[in-house]
């Protein structure tokens, strides 16, 4: 989970700042702050912000951009994948 987390509040929307860990990536995710506490006291993320992709949800998790994560968990390649399910 991201200890550090910016919010800022521009025309009267509430937007949390993430930036990626592991490059210079910066996003602003639309989020309220119910939905902010709401996941800070344990509620899922998904739960919590249903409006927001699963990609951006990494970010609040991980503080990991989705090229990033891609980069450190590309999908296999068929010559890789055992067939597993």
């Amino acid at each position: 989970m991201i200890t550090e987390l910016t919010i800022i509040t521009r025309e009267g929307q509430t937007y949390a700042l993430l930036r990626c860990q592991w490059c210079p990536t910066q996003i602003e995710a639309p989020v309220d702050m119910k939905q902010i506490e709401a996941w800070r006291n344990g509620a899922m993320i998904q739960t919590a912000m249903p409006q927001l992709s699963k990609d951006i949800r990494e970010m609040f998790i991980s503080g990991t951009c989705p090229k990033c994560w891609d980069d450190m968990f590309p999908p296999p390649n068929d010559e890789d994948d055992p067939g597993w399910e």
